[in-house]
């Protein structure tokens, strides 16, 4: 046990507050029964849903269309040994109605890697749990390296 961690839990709102400062995320899902972790680029709703556009082909797309999943974004100084992570979890949907497809292409999130058949998955922000850690961890007043 460290006598100072530093380690703070965050609120719903900060939480979602500091997801939409991150460029880049991680969705996290089952592939052949085991987990996936995948790198995204991704927006927020008003709702604080995750928004994710992708190939409508890929095998993303396919794995979570319909299932609970995970999605992490965190940012670390490393110099001060602060950051912070945050985790969603939530059912992922293919947004198939077109006029809200047509809302989300005005706001959601471009592509880094436009296909010519795209769409838009949405998390449903079920959970929400986060973290900062806000100073470097100490032991007995000595730093530990993590």
């Amino acid at each position: 046990m460290y006598a100072n961690d530093g380690v703070r839990e965050l609120g719903r709102h900060e939480c979602l507050r500091l997801l939409a400062t991150a460029p880049i995320g991680r969705i996290v899902y089952t592939r052949q029964a085991l987990p996936a972790v995948v790198p995204v680029n991704f927006g927020l709703d008003a709702d604080g849903a995750v928004l994710l556009r992708t190939s409508a082909t890929s095998e993303l797309v396919r794995a979570v269309d319909g299932a609970v999943v995970a999605f992490e974004a965190d940012a670390a100084d490393v110099e001060t040994h602060c950051g912070w992570s945050v985790v969603l979890t939530g059912r992922a949907e293919i947004v198939r109605d077109p006029a809200e497809a047509a809302r989300l292409e005005l706001i959601g999130p471009r592509s880094w890697a436009p296909s010519p058949e795209e769409v838009f998955v949405r998390i449903e922000s079920e959970l929400v749990t986060g973290r900062e850690l806000v100073a470097g961890r100490t032991m007995y007043g000595l730093y530990l390296s993590a």
